[in-house]
């Protein structure tokens, strides 16, 4: 009998292991991820020329703590590092090198900037590290052949500088286009696009461009330049410290003009608050997110959770700064990827995931706009809204347009 209750014991025994050698096989890990913790990488502004934009950072940080406060991901907390690049792309290859080699992180996220992000492409694809939902609307981030391990999130720059083409082609077909563009791949996609959607009549209606480099203090002498050259649409692309500048200068010297604004510097709080409301009448711009200042969203659902999260999370940030609304948007679309993939958290499965979402919904999306990857389109945004801005807030106009370009 005793040895008979031995082997039944020694049977269980090697039940159990064997029950939790599988349960252990299932769960599936690179480095940065475990059974407690996800570890991600980030690099910022929080310094520099673009440092508007590091309440993006600051405003995902609030979001992870948020979830983390609920439980986590499938039982699992994020560890947020994010490092600050200055926005200079060879600090941006440091603070890469410094999470992927020292910080061992999952992926990189929503790193922020076109030269930036072009200064470690290459790296990261080469480590097999996701760089996963850029902060940058460059078309090059839509090339899941050449680069399997990048991804964008928003709409790319040439789709969307494509729709202001459109709507010159149709209202003001006869207009005279001056460009303020910023001299780096950023201001050139956007240029690109505009020539692109305006076609063959580019060469005639674009008369004067002008160039500045993130060094300048100031951006004055380019707009009193480009209104000599006899311009009615000014096409504005700049990040938000230069737009601001641009906004506030094109009122002083009283140059009637359509003026077109990026989307990335459309910010109410961070932009046309400090260049002044009076300034700013009329200017058209895109959006795919729902801004905080437009009444219509007072009983929105999305809105009324993105204002909570920013009245209890992030009290000290700006609910009118656009980019504490994508700063929401695109970590609500990583927490989806990381639910999806389960206990399988490979870097692999990671971009597999990325690139496996169906009519995503952040809660802080233009109603008609969903969230489309496969592993051929990595290009999760491919839809925009236009508005003009009127009194204090932007005024959306017109449908939902689509503008995909390929990579």
């Amino acid at each position: 009998m005793t040895i008979i209750c031995r082997a039944a014991a020694v049977t269980a025994a090697f039940l159990v292991v064997a029950a939790s050698g599988a349960s252990a096989a299932e769960k599936k890990y690179d480095p940065g991820a475990s059974d407690t913790e996800i570890k991600i990488g980030n690099i910022m502004p929080y310094s520099g020329p673009a440092s508007a934009y590091g309440i993006i950072g600051k405003t995902e940080a609030a979001y992870f703590k948020k979830i983390n406060d609920e439980g986590g991901i499938n039982g699992r907390k994020i560890n947020f590092v994010s490092y600050d690049d200055a926005y200079s792309p060879p600090k941006a290859v440091e603070q890469a090198r410094k999470l992927v080699e020292s910080d061992e992180v999952l992926l990189i996220f929503n790193s922020l900037g076109t030269p930036s992000n072009s200064a470690i492409q290459k790296y990261m694809n080469a480590k097999k590290v996701p760089q996963l939902f850029v902060a940058t609307g460059a078309t090059k981030w839509n090339d899941p052949k050449d680069f399997p391990w990048t991804m964008g999130w928003q709409p790319s720059y040439q789709a969307e500088s494509r729709i202001y083409a459109k709507y010159l082609l149709k209202e003001k077909p006869d207009a005279k286009i001056a460009v303020l563009y910023q001299n780096d791949d950023y201001g050139k996609d956007y240029l690109k696009g505009l020539k692109d959607g305006l076609g063959a009549k580019a060469a005639t209606m674009i008369i004067a461009e002008e160039s500045y480099e993130t060094t300048e203090p100031t951006i004055d002498s380019h707009i009193v330049k480009l209104k000599s050259s006899g311009a009615d649409v000014f096409v504005d692309i700049a990040t938000p410290k230069f737009a601001a500048q641009a906004i506030k200068k094109v009122g002083e010297v009283e140059w009637k003009v359509l003026h077109i604004l990026n989307n990335v510097s459309a910010s109410v709080g961070s932009v046309i608050k400090p260049a002044g409301f009076a300034n700013a009448q009329g200017i058209v711009s895109a959006q795919y997110v729902k801004d905080t200042t437009d009444s219509q969203w007072v009983n929105d659902p999305g809105m009324k959770a993105y204002l909570e999260f920013m009245t209890k999370d992030f009290p000290e940030g700006d609910k009118l700064d656009n980019g504490t609304v994508v700063g929401y948007g695109v970590a609500q679309t990583l927490v989806q990827v990381l639910k999806q993939c389960g206990d399988n958290l490979t870097r692999e499965n990671v971009m597999k995931q990325a690139a496996s979402l169906r009519d995503f919904r952040a809660e802080v999306l233009l109603p008609g706009i969903t969230i489309n990857t496969s592993a051929t389109d990595f290009a999760p945004i491919s839809q925009l809204q236009l508005m003009r801005f009127t009194g204090e807030r932007w005024q959306l106009f017109g449908d939902v347009i689509s503008a995909d370009v390929g990579g």
